[in-house]
């Protein structure tokens, strides 16, 4: 369980395929806080630490977290936003996140507006009922608040601190991002799916 409170960056130092899996090594200040099995997000999936090298440490996608999220984009030399998981007793001050990728998104414009960021992004028109005006949604692991709801975008502004302390300040228009949708939304949404059927 995750904030979408990103406090620290990582660097993709290597990439090796296996199968159909790929592993990540990844050089992070945390690296020394960390343990095997342990849970950390990556731009917001979730990935458990597989192996553990002084200043890095690697974790494995396997083929389903690849085909639903960015990763099979990464490249060496790629700052990914990193969030160890939440511990009890922590303040909650995003929202509740779980880590697991719903799909991707696009980049669509990028805008400055008196030192905020404001940034449109384009998603699949099935993920429409699960993001509501003013509600929270998670990119790349950064809990944001969308406005300016479409059927098939949205915009969030990022304030200087958030833009310069994680991956957005590389950011470019035409960039896909990981997003996961509100959890409460999507049980709300599976309550009415059944009882429509029933």
């Amino acid at each position: 369980m995750f904030t979408g409170i990103i406090k620290n960056i990582g660097i993709i130092h290597s990439i090796q395929k296996e199968g159909n899996n790929i592993h990540f090594t990844i050089q992070s200040e945390i690296t020394s806080k960390l343990s095997i099995d342990q849970s950390v997000a990556h731009d917001g999936v979730c990935l458990t630490v597989v192996n553990i090298n002084e200043a890095a440490y690697m974790v494995t996608a396997v083929q389903e977290t690849l085909e639903k999220t960015n990763l099979r984009h990464w490249k060496i030399g790629q700052e990914v936003n990193l969030e160890l998981a939440l511990q009890l007793g922590s303040y909650l001050d995003g929202h509740i996140v779980q880590g697991h990728v719903d799909g991707t998104g696009i980049c669509q414009k990028l805008e400055s507006a008196s030192g905020s960021h404001p940034i449109t992004f384009n998603f699949p028109e099935e993920f429409a009922p699960l993001i509501i005006e003013k509600g929270s949604i998670c990119i790349n692991g950064v809990s944001l608040t969308a406005f300016n709801v479409g059927k098939s975008s949205f915009q969030v502004t990022i304030i200087p601190y958030t833009f310069e302390h994680t991956g957005f300040k590389n950011m470019k228009e035409g960039d896909i991002v990981n997003l996961e949708f509100d959890l409460l939304g999507k049980y709300f949404l599976r309550k009415m799916t059944l009882e429509k059927q029933s």
